[in-house]
């Protein structure tokens, strides 16, 4: 069941974001060549607490940190640990923060250090521009089918791969919620949920260079592609409201 939420509690939930935005500010001067993925979760802890919240992915069973830090193959929920950041690297900050009982959630993708490979900061353009486009369709009365075409049409014209079961969500007072936001179209749009007022999404642009299969590391909590080829995520939580999409995170 779809929760639509309330312009109170949007305004709670944009509270709630501007915090989130304020702690990633935080965390990445963090994000440099030599530091390890442990310690910038030990500082996204802290700056979460700063803001008077509490880590959103602490709320899921058997996760015990408040960031995934997926790096190069490695595409989502990777586990922070004494790994150290390589000048490079390929790295994902996911973080999401819980305040006043509401969930927004976050993710970029960036190169450690100074990096002038085309082929990669290509890739990591047409991502975040992916998810910009994907947003401004989330208006009242267009289709989430809109969404979900405007991702997959970037992401392959631009001869790259979705990893169709890692999927955007609906959120709220749940970190994970109905609907699904998927990155392709799984029917014809016409048949997509309609979106109304109130509707609140994690938008995200998962994807790889070179493939869409993925696999499970030892931990069975960070996959990664098949082929060791680089991924990403771009992630905003987005409001539909009458003034249209609002970026609350």
């Amino acid at each position: 069941m779809v929760n639509l939420k309330t312009d109170q509690e949007i305004e709670v939930m944009k509270e709630g974001g501007n915090k989130l935005k304020w702690v990633v500010e935080k965390l990445l001067t963090s994000i440099r060549e030599g530091a390890t993925t442990k310690e910038i979760d030990d500082k996204a802890e802290k700056l979460i607490k700063i803001q008077g919240g509490e880590s959103s992915f602490k709320t899921v069973s058997g996760y015990e940190y408040s960031t995934c830090t997926p790096i190069n193959e490695q595409i989502v929920h990777t586990k922070p640990s004494s790994r150290k950041l390589k000048s490079e690297d390929v790295f994902t900050l996911d973080i999401g923060m819980l305040y006043k009982g509401f969930h927004t959630d976050y993710a970029i993708t960036k190169v450690i250090g100074k990096y002038e490979d085309e082929k990669t900061n290509k890739f990591l353009k047409v991502g975040e521009e992916t998810l910009y486009e994907a947003i401004k369709e989330a208006k009242i009365d267009n289709r989430l089918g809109q969404i979900s075409a405007v991702i997959e049409n970037k992401i392959k014209g631009n001869g790259y791969f979705i990893i169709k079961e890692l999927t955007g969500h609906g959120i709220g007072r749940k970190l994970h919620e109905d609907p699904f936001v998927f990155g392709f179209l799984d029917r014809p749009i016409k048949n997509s949920l309609v979106i109304k007022k109130g509707l609140v999404i994690a938008i995200e642009i998962i994807y790889a260079i070179g493939t869409d299969v993925m696999v499970y590391e030892n931990d069975n909590w960070s996959i990664i592609t098949k082929d060791r080829s680089l991924s990403a995520c771009f992630e905003h939580t987005v409001a539909v409201t009458d003034q249209g999409p609002i970026i609350l995170t």
